[in-house]
This record gives C-alpha cells, sequence and structure tokens, in this order.
C-alpha cells in the first residue's frame, strides 16, 4: 500500500511537472519556427539584412522584458498564474505573426511572443524546482530542456514538411496564405493545449508559504511528499522567509554591505555563458546558414530537423547524468566540447571558397563541417542547455527566487538578443569562420568561469541554497 502511494506520488509530481514544461516546448517552438521563414519575411516585407536580423531577433527583446517581469510579478501573483498568462500570449502572438501585413505589425506580435517565451523560461524552471523533491529535482527540471529541443524539433521538422509540400517557405500553401505564414500559425494547437492543462495543476507550495496561505500549501505539499514530513518542510520553508517583508527585488541586495549578492553575479554569468557559445544562432539561422555555404533550402532544413533529434538524444542523456554525477561536472565537461567542436566549424568555414558570388565548401569539408555542428549540438545539450536553467530554478534562496530568476533571466535574454542581431553583420564583415572562432573563444573562457566560481547543487534542498 505504501508502495503504491510513493508510486501515485512520483506519478503525480512527474505529470505536473510535464504539463509545466509544455511551456518550454512552446519556448522551442516560438524560438525556432523563424528559422524556416527568414526567407518569406524578407521578400513579403522587403527587408535587408539588419532589417531582416530585426525581425528574426524583436522576439528576445520581449523575452528580456517577459523574463524580468515575470519572475517579479510571480512573486506577487504565483508561478502558475504567471505560466496561464504566458499562455494567452503564446495563442495571440502564434496568430498575429502568421496574419501580419508588414514588419511593425510582425515585431508587435513577435515582442508579445516573446514576452511568453521570457516568462516561460523563467517560471517553468522555478515551478519544478518547487515541487520536485531534491533526490530527482535535476532530472525533472532538465525535462524543460528536452521540452525545448523538442519544441524545436517539431517546428524544424514542422517547417520541412511544409515547405516541401508547397515548394519553399515563399509560396503559396492553403486558403491562399504563403506557406510562412502557416508555419506560426502550427503553434497555435500546442499553446491551446498548454493554457488548459495549466487549469489542472496546484499552485507552488514555496508561492503559497510565502504569501501566508498555509492550508493551501500544507495541502499541495500532501501531494508531493509523504503526510508524515508536511509539517516539517512547512517550518522549514517559511524559516528560510524575511519575517518583516514577502520576497522583493531588493532582496538580491546584501542588507549590510548593500551590494549585490555574489550568487546573483554566478546567474548572471551561467545566463550570458550560455548564450556567448552561439548557440541559438544555429537554431534562429541554421538554415540560412547551410545555404550560405551552398546547400539547398531543402537540405538546410533538413538539417535542422537532424540537428533537433542529435539535441533530444542529448537532453536524455544529461537526465540520466544530472542527478548522478551533478551539474558542475557536466557544465565545464561541456564547454570543452563545444570549444573544440567550434574551433573545427570555424576552420571548415575558413577553407570555403566564392562561387557565383556564393560561398562554397569542399565536399568533403561540408561533410566535416557537418559532423562537427552536430557535435557541438550534442555538446551543448547534455551540458548549458539544460544545466543553466535546472541551477536558475534552483540555486537561489527561497526569499529571492523569483528576483534572481528575473535578473539571470533579463541578461539571458539581453545576450541572446545581441548575438542573435550582431551575427548577420558578423556574416557580412568577418565570414562565418571569424563568427565561430568568437564563439570558441567565449567556451574557453566558460570552462574557467564554472571551475571558479559555480557551486554544486545536487542533492541539496532548496532551504539549503546559499546568497553566496
Amino acid at each position: 500500500m505504501q508502495e503504491r502511494k510513493v508510486m501515485s506520488r512520483s506519478a503525480y509530481i512527474f505529470m505536473i511537472c510535464c504539463i509545466a514544461a509544455i511551456g518550454g516546448f512552446l519556448f522551442g517552438f516560438d524560438s525556432g519556427v523563424i528559422n524556416g521563414t527568414v526567407d518569406g519575411l524578407q521578400a513579403a516585407f522587403g527587408s535587408d539584412s539588419v532589417g531582416t536580423g530585426f525581425n528574426v531577433a524583436s522576439m528576445l527583446l520581449g523575452c528580456a522584458v517577459g523574463a524580468f517581469f515575470a519572475g517579479r510579478l510571480a512573486d506577487r501573483f504565483g508561478r502558475r498564474t504567471l505560466l496561464i498568462v504566458a499562455a494567452v500570449f503564446f495563442l495571440v502572438s502564434a496568430w498575429g505573426s502568421g496574419i501580419a501585413g508588414g514588419s511593425l505589425e510582425f515585431v508587435f506580435y513577435r515582442v508579445l511572443g516573446g514576452m511568453a517565451v521570457g516568462a516561460a523560461s523563467v517560471m517553468t524552471p522555478a515551478y519544478i524546482s518547487e515541487v520536485a523533491p531534491a533526490a530527482y529535482r535535476g532530472r525533472l527540471a532538465t525535462i524543460q530542456q528536452v521540452a525545448i529541443i523538442s519544441g524545436l524539433f517539431v517546428a524544424f521538422l514542422s517547417n520541412y514538411v511544409l515547405a516541401h509540400v508547397s515548394g519553399s517557405a515563399m509560396a503559396e500553401l492553403w486558403l491562399g496564405f504563403a506557406t510562412w505564414r502557416w508555419m506560426f500559425w502550427i503553434e497555435l494547437l500546442p499553446a491551446a493545449v498548454f493554457l488548459l492543462a495549466l487549469l489542472f495543476i496546484p499552485e507552488s507550495p514555496r508561492y503559497l508559504i510565502s504569501s501566508g496561505k498555509q492550508s493551501e500549501a500544507r495541502r499541495v505539499l500532501g501531494l508531493v511528499m509523504p503526510e508524515g514530513e508536511v509539517s516539517a518542510k512547512l517550518a522549514e520553508i517559511d524559516a528560510t522567509l524575511a519575517r518583516d517583508h514577502k520576497p522583493r527585488l531588493r532582496d538580491v541586495l546584501d542588507r549590510t554591505t548593500g551590494k549585490v549578492h555574489g550568487i546573483v553575479w554566478v546567474g548572471i554569468g551561467l545566463a550570458v555563458f550560455q548564450q556567448l557559445v552561439g548557440i541559438n544562432v544555429v537554431f534562429y539561422y541554421g538554415a540560412v546558414l547551410w545555404q550560405s555555404v551552398g546547400f539547398s533550402e531543402g537540405d538546410a532544413l533538413l538539417i535542422n530537423v537532424i540537428s533537433g533529434a542529435v539535441s533530444i538524444g542529448a537532453c536524455l542523456l544529461a537526465i540520466a547524468l544530472i542527478d548522478k554525477i551533478g551539474r558542475k561536472p557536466l557544465l565545464w565537461a561541456g564547454s570543452v566540447g563545444m570549444a573544440l567542436t567550434l574551433a573545427c566549424m570555424a576552420f571548415a568555414f575558413s577553407t570555403a571558397t566564392l562561387v557565383d558570388g556564393r560561398l562554397r565548401l569542399g565536399d568533403d569539408m561540408g561533410v566535416f563541417a557537418l559532423l562537427a555542428a552536430n557535435a557541438y549540438v550534442f555538446f551543448f545539450n547534455v551540458s548549458w542547455g539544460p544545466v543553466m536553467w535546472v541551477m536558475l530554478g534552483e540555486m537561489f534562496p527561497n526569499q529571492m527566487r523569483g528576483s534572481g530568476l528575473a535578473i539571470a533571466g533579463l541578461f539571458q535574454w539581453l545576450a541572446n538578443f545581441g548575438i542573435t542581431m550582431t551575427f548577420p553583420i558578423m556574416l557580412a564583415t568577418i565570414g562565418l569562420a571569424g563568427a565561430y572562432g568568437f564563439y570558441a573563444l567565449c567556451a574557453v573562457v566558460s570552462v574557467f568561469f564554472v571551475l571558479r566560481l559555480v557551486k554544486e547543487t545536487r542533492g541539496k534542498e532548496l532551504e539549503e541554497m546559499a546568497y553566496e
């Protein structure tokens, strides 16, 4: 009987974590769908390389705003409530991005979708960390990265299928609308599922305690842990919260020195380095990247699908390892692997020649570049991809988790915006080899950041997390 209760409790925790992780799926889909629409956007709106870069990167400004305010508002209104708001924003953005008649209208809806992505990016790991047992919190929190990559994979796959059916992203598909518009509208289905499913999960017990809702927190804790441990956990959580005020942004400052707590700087470093290695250039501009070195549009979109499958496999390996060997070993090993594979890609692209005004790689070097790119994607998704989000969701003390996530999430998306916006410019000035050489250098620096500043969180209760 007792064993059945444990299994039932574990299944319930897994279910609510999976529902929250649909936000990660939409995060991935919304980020990846733009990949196959770049040519369509350029043709439909007549934009140049800088304008196209902004159309692609505009969502990321919304992500920065969404991440910052979601982290703050979640301390006031709850994690689940903010996820519901994000689901509504996903629906509106998916419809509007596809129906947009010009760049300004398109950017508005992409920024709205970006706010949803930003909110989901910080609320999903926070929610999962706050309902999951410490023993397998890492594995459950890594579900978000699996969901993100699955969203990217489905976006790449749907883009490929739709473009294959119509002939190209710019061709008319159904009901007189261009294919690139349908690529956005596909997202309406998972967004609707996310909104409905959120109505059936409980609020985070740690939020409920910080809001003074002890009886409701006791009920929720009873669903995710043995009844005999609930009272002790309630008291333990309550002891980590300030007596004189609810969680607020100023909690990131040390009361005695007035300086930002060290753990916040580590969170910012993790968030920024995850972007400085250039991973989202592969996701946002993958099709353009491979076409620029001689692959056809169909081949380039198919390569994206392959990269998505490699990513999912890497995430599944991360799930198996993260609670066994820890977060820190995965981070530094991933940094080493990314530095080497990015250097290989930079070398391959440096050998490209100009043929009829376009870059071309030799057959052997094309295969080498493709293998290096997929190895790079593998190293990222077995390490920095999932581990950064796992750590941001768990590394901050209860009193400042919302604020810490808000600040780290803001920097993460600003760095994402900077990398994404500058890639077309780097492509036109220093070329692919120069761009990937820069990302390789950032990966090297991240090794030393992890070894010196990042502390292990494997197996620790959230109530054990320190401010420094």
